[in-house]
């Protein structure tokens, strides 16, 4: 099965914080017949992390570091599409939601037909909408 993981998942991975990912969640990603995807919004944020000192692993001097890691993961980077950015016209916003970067990945995900798994609470409010969240309980 393919997922998209969200930055704070990436974030935990990168970070080497294993004990913040729960054990459901750490099967999914075990389990080598299932493939990851990763937003193009996901990268932008997680450059902005890198270029704010927020990644903890002192492994990634450069960004280019970053994307050799994701690279031998094998997690595959997808650019957002005219298909996503309609969706995200249209998709109806929770109220005390206000990231556009979460709007955009949730829209991508939602539009794309794949579920996406995070830790983020905020998410579950767009299960209605069609959002399939894979919830990381910490």
């Amino acid at each position: 099965m393919r997922y998209y993981l969200d930055t704070n998942i990436l974030v935990f991975i990168l970070s080497n914080q294993k004990d913040e990912i729960d054990r459901d969640v750490t099967t999914l990603l075990d389990d080598y017949s299932n493939s990851f995807l990763v937003s193009s919004v996901v990268i932008q944020e997680l450059l902005q992390l890198y270029k704010r000192g927020k990644l903890k692993k002192p492994d990634y001097y450069t960004p280019e570091d970053i994307f050799f890691v994701l690279d031998e993961s094998g997690y595959e980077v997808v650019s957002i599409s005219k298909k996503n950015f309609l969706h995200y016209a249209k998709m109806d916003t929770a109220d005390d939601h206000n990231d556009p970067n979460d709007h955009m990945i949730i829209s991508q995900a939602i539009s794309d037909r794949i579920p996406i798994i995070s830790s983020d609470r905020k998410f579950k409010l767009y299960e209605s909408q069609g959002l399939q969240l894979v919830f990381n309980k910490r």
